[in-house]
C-alpha cells in the first residue's frame, strides 16, 4: 500500500509539472513580441521600364579567311586570340612549286626578250635594205610580221609570269583587316584548298547586337506608321547590353537599323544595335540581353520580392488596422526592370505593403511590427 501512494503521488507530480509547462508554452506563445518587418508606402512617381530581347553579338567585321590555292601549312604564324593587324602574316602555305613556276616563268620572259631582240635587229636591217630597193617588200613585210610575233610571245611569257607570282604570293594568307582570330582548326602539315577555313578574323573595335522585335512592337515604334522607321529609330534611347554573367556592359549602345521585312515564320524583324568595345572585352559569337528603357509616368511600383505568386496569380501583403496584414491580389504590366513591378491594378497610392519575409514567415492575418525604411522606400 505504502509502494501504491508513492506511486500515485509521483504520477500527480508528474502530470502537474507538464500541465505547469503546457501553460508556460501557451502563455510564452501568446505574449510573443509581434515581429518587425520592413515595409513601404506606395505612390504615384514615374519608373523607367527596361524591355529585355535576348541578342546574339557579332563583331562588326567577320572575315572567313580561306586558302586561295591548295597545298599543305607550312607555318601558322598566329595563335587563338591573338589581336593581328591588317596586312599581318597569318599562314604559310608550301612554297616550293609555285616558287619553281615563277623560275620556269622568268627563264621564258628572258627567252622572249631575246626573241624580240634578235626579231627587233632583222627588222630595221631589212628597213634599210627595203628603201634602197635592195629586197622586195614582202621580204620587209615578214621581217616587221616575225618581230610582232615575238612581241606578242614575250607578252605571253610576262603574263605567265604575272600569273605565277600572284600564285607564289597567295602562299602568304594575310589579314585583310585588323582584328582577332578565332579557333584555328588546322595545324602545320595539313593539306588545305580553296574550301578550307582556316579561321574567322574579328574585328571587335565595335560589337553589333542582333535582336528579334515581333510585328506588334514594330508598330507601336512607328505609332502605328505615323513615322518613319528613321524617324523612330532616332527618337529611341541609349541602350544598355547585360552580359551572360548578369553584369551590365560599361558602355551603352544604340540601335541603328531594323530590318524593313518580317519573317514569316517568326513574325518578328531582325533589329540591330552597335555598342563600343575599346577593349575587346566582348568576343563575336557571344551572347547576352538587350535592355530599351521606356519611361512611364505616374505609376505605382513595388520590388519584386514583395510578391508572391499562386496558380500564375500574383499577390502582396497589405498592412491593414492593428497592424495585421492581409493578402491582396495584384496585376502587373509585362514590362519590368527585373527588380521592380509596375502594379496595374489591386494597390492604391498610401498603402502598406510588406517588403521582407513574404513567402517564407508573413502569413495571412498575423500582427507585425511595420518598419518604415526611407532608404528602401526610395528604392
Amino acid at each position: 500500500m505504502n509502494f501504491k501512494k508513492i506511486f500515485n503521488l509521483s504520477t500527480g507530480i508528474i502530470m502537474g509539472g507538464l500541465v505547469l509547462t503546457s501553460c508556460a508554452g501557451e502563455q510564452q506563445k501568446q505574449t510573443a513580441p509581434a515581429p518587425e518587418l520592413a515595409v513601404i508606402t506606395v505612390g504615384e512617381k514615374d519608373a523607367t521600364l527596361q524591355s529585355m530581347y535576348p541578342a546574339t553579338l557579332h563583331g562588326k567585321n567577320d572575315v572567313e579567311i580561306r586558302p586561295q590555292i591548295s597545298g599543305f601549312l607550312t607555318k601558322v604564324h598566329v595563335q587563338e586570340g591573338q589581336k593581328v593587324s591588317k596586312g599581318q602574316t597569318l599562314f604559310t602555305i608550301d612554297q616550293v612549286q609555285l616558287q619553281a613556276s615563277v623560275d620556269a616563268a622568268k627563264a621564258q620572259v628572258e627567252v622572249a626578250q631575246a626573241n624580240v631582240n634578235t626579231a627587233q635587229t632583222n627588222a630595221n636591217n631589212n628597213k634599210l635594205l627595203f628603201d634602197k630597193n635592195i629586197i622586195s617588200a614582202s621580204a620587209y613585210q615578214t621581217s616587221v610580221d616575225n618581230l610582232n610575233s615575238a612581241i606578242a610571245q614575250l607578252n605571253a611569257a610576262k603574263a605567265q609570269l604575272t600569273s605565277a607570282q600572284k600564285n607564289l604570293s597567295y602562299t602568304v594568307v594575310s589579314a585583310p583587316a585588323s582584328g582577332v582570330v578565332g579557333t584555328i582548326s588546322f595545324k602545320e602539315g595539313a593539306l588545305v584548298s580553296q574550301s578550307t577555313l582556316l579561321t574567322i578574323l574579328s574585328n571587335n573595335s565595335d560589337i553589333e547586337a542582333y535582336i528579334s522585335m515581333n510585328e506588334k512592337e514594330v508598330l507601336d515604334l512607328t505609332n502605328n506608321g505615323a513615322r518613319s522607321l528613321q524617324q523612330a529609330l532616332d527618337s529611341l534611347p541609349e541602350v544598355s547590353l547585360r552580359l551572360a554573367n548578369g553584369e551590365e556592359y560599361a558602355y551603352k549602345g544604340k540601335i541603328i537599323s531594323i530590318s524593313g521585312v518580317i519573317d514569316p515564320s517568326t513574325g518578328s524583324a531582325t533589329a540591330k544595335a552597335e555598342f563600343k568595345n575599346p577593349n575587346g572585352v566582348i568576343r563575336s559569337g557571344s551572347t547576352g540581353q538587350v535592355l530599351i528603357p521606356n519611361v512611364a509616368s505616374n505609376v505605382i511600383e513595388i520590388p519584386q520580392k514583395a510578391t508572391y505568386e499562386i496558380q500564375n496569380l500574383k499577390f502582396c501583403y497589405v498592412v491593414g488596422d492593428s497592424s495585421k496584414v492581409q493578402s491582396r491580389a495584384i496585376e502587373v504590366a509585362d514590362q519590368h526592370d527585373g527588380k521592380n513591378f509596375i502594379i496595374t491594378k489591386g494597390l492604391n497610392k498610401g498603402d502598406v505593403v510588406v517588403v521582407e519575409g513574404v513567402g517564407i514567415s508573413v502569413k495571412e492575418g498575423m500582427i507585425i511590427k511595420p518598419k518604415h525604411n526611407n532608404q528602401t522606400e526610395a528604392k
